[in-house]
């Protein structure tokens, strides 16, 4: 309840009037030279006044911070933090290798116990009406960004609540022995062990690098919890308006080190689900679709006027047994309700072809994925028998299910039906309680669910970053493991792999993982699903990356092959050479 509390004190701050001043005209004073202004959701926006200077992008979810340190999930991952920030290292998402980012080269020392950046230079924060920074990005800002997270004694680890669910879920604080600055562009990292995952960790959306300076202006002031309700970043695209539910408007940094954007502004709408979001792309009041249904398809194929991407993706939808309750502590129970479940008709009724079953946490994609593995049967007269012979007869459970769609999961409420149709067939009565956003997370911790119907994506290609955030000891703690399943063999392997530098050494490691895993069965694998995005046909430049969503740096607007970037700021660079 601690945490709840501490969520909803979190909400209501974003909610404040302190915070819907950011409701403000554009960024940087290169951008616009407007005064500040309060603007219109964009229900009630001309369409074509954003048309004429940037794009809609639709997405159904919810906004909880702007910054991804202190998220675990949704449109500031999935989204936002590819437009406020930059991160050391970036993932190449088309070769799925580590590329540089705000750190131009590494150095793996001491077998890897040891990292060392060099930092780029020149890299400007974003200038917004609450931060006018002084000086480039550097060293300081890198340790102030990881000291935060990991040093209980960091004055901002307690701001807005102490924690940091992704780097939680990994023992990161445990993890990274020291971070030092060497130089105002070289910094080194001391690690208690070698960890191979490190570079992929902060690779993710979840490790942003934050400006120091304005930590320390706000902590002046005495209004440390800005810091991660008004974001500054060095990304292409800084904050400049937010309604709650409804939109959040991002408006190009004209600074931006890599050139500037190509357009003016982003509107990301999240006022609309479902189908209203479909009629909103056909109609023009959206120009990119995240994650449509897969029911859509047909209709987005047909239109001449959009165009479909689709890409394999870093993610699984599972159901989460509680497996502190019973009777789902019995691991023979958990396997009679697996094969309770036909995998195959939710394939053809939720994703319409554009997923596999998923017969591992894994996706097919990882290095790591146990071509071995076989995916559930479905065979619901064995479920009888073993519930029968286990004298549970009757069995009523609780199905706690998202209403939002995800990547990995387009339609959470039909897939509840059909398990709950599934299950009907052995026996068992299925209560679904739809929950929404973070009230899911809250409430599934206080162990009162028995199943629930979850997964996870991330932008990393190393399989660290699937295990131990969804099935770790230290998950449980950090309000990402579902399933409050503790296994010190598995735990154990998962440190095993970190610890060496070997690619088949660790793929060894995490196929004994995986084995350990089909047999006690903490989560049932559903789906693998493709990346899906649909955009209006004069929408060019966007990037699908299987690992989430990428920079709009190089998004534009094309009509018959005219550009109508309305920039009075000179040539458009998209991006620079390092």
């Amino acid at each position: 309840m601690r945490r709840l509390t501490l969520w909803m004190q979190s909400l209501a701050g974003l909610s404040s009037a302190c915070f819907a001043a950011v409701t403000l005209a554009a960024a940087t004073p290169a951008a616009n030279h407007d005064s500040v202004k309060t603007h219109p959701a964009p229900s009630s926006m001309a369409t074509h006044d954003v048309r004429q200077s940037g794009f809609v992008y639709c997405v159904n979810g919810m906004v909880n911070t702007f910054n991804p340190q202190k998220a675990s999930s949704g449109v500031i991952i999935d989204t936002l933090a590819a437009q406020l920030y930059d991160r050391l290292l970036d993932v190449d998402p088309y070769t799925y290798r580590l590329i540089p980012q705000l750190a131009q080269s590494w150095e793996v020392l001491d077998n890897g116990a040891t990292y060392r950046f060099h930092l780029r230079k020149d890299v400007p924060f974003q200038t917004t009406p609450w931060f006018t920074p002084t000086r480039m990005m550097n060293a300081d800002d890198v340790v102030f960004s990881i000291e935060r997270v990991i040093d209980d004694n960091n004055h901002y680890h307690n701001v807005n609540g102490s924690d940091y669910p992704y780097f939680d879920s990994l023992q990161f604080a445990k993890t990274v022995k020291s971070v030092r600055k060497i130089d105002d562009y070289t910094v080194e990292f001391k690690l208690n062990n070698p960890d191979a995952s490190f570079l992929w960790h902060l690779a993710t959306h979840y490790a942003p690098v934050l400006s120091a300076e304005y930590a320390d202006k706000l902590q002046k002031s005495g209004n440390e919890e800005q810091i991660d309700r008004q974001p500054v970043g060095t990304g292409p695209f800084q904050l400049s308006g937010f309604r709650a539910g409804q939109y959040v408007r991002l408006a190009r940094n004209g600074k931006y080190w890599k050139g500037v954007p190509r357009m003016q502004q982003v509107v990301i709408d999240m006022g609309v689900g479902g189908t209203g979001r479909l009629s909103k792309l056909l109609t023009g009041e959206c120009d990119v679709l995240a994650y449509p249904a897969a029911s859509q398809l047909s209709i987005l194929r047909d239109d001449p006027r959009l165009r479909l991407t689709l890409r394999p993706g870093m993610n699984v939808a599972y159901l989460a047994f509680n497996t502190g309750k019973p009777p789902l502590d019995d691991a023979r129970v958990r396997e009679a309700i697996a094969l309770a479940i036909n995998n195959q008709r939710l394939m053809q009724s939720i994703y319409y072809g554009t997923a596999e079953t998923a017969a591992s946490v894994l996706p097919r994609a990882s290095w790591a994925y146990d071509s071995n593995a076989k995916v559930t049967e479905y065979n619901p007269a064995k479920a009888r028998q073993i519930l029968d012979s286990l004298g549970k007869k009757d069995l009523v459970l609780h199905l706690w299910v998202p209403i939002i769609s995800q990547s990995y999961n387009p339609s959470p409420l039909k897939t509840a039906e059909l398990i709950q149709a599934d299950l009907a067939q052995v026996g068992i009565k299925v209560i679904i309680v739809p929950v929404e956003g973070r009230f899911q997370e809250a409430r599934l911790m206080e162990m009162n669910h028995d199943l629930t119907l979850s997964g996870w994506s991330t932008d990393s290609n190393d399989p660290d970053s699937f295990f131990r955030p969804v099935l770790s000891c230290a998950a449980i703690r950090s309000q990402t493991n579902y399933a409050h399943w503790c296994s010190p063999e598995f735990d154990a392997l998962l440190h095993q792999a970190l610890l060496s530098q070997q690619l088949s050494q660790r793929i060894d490691y995490y196929q004994q993982a995986q084995a350990i895993l089909e047999k006690q069965l903490p989560v049932l694998p559903l789906a693998s699903s493709l990346r899906l995005q649909a955009y209006r046909y004069d929408i060019k430049g966007l990037v699908l990356s299987p690992f989430g969503n990428s920079s709009f740096a190089g998004v534009y607007r094309d009509s018959n092959g005219i550009n109508n970037d309305a920039s009075d700021e000179g040539p458009v660079v998209v991006e620079k050479k390092p």
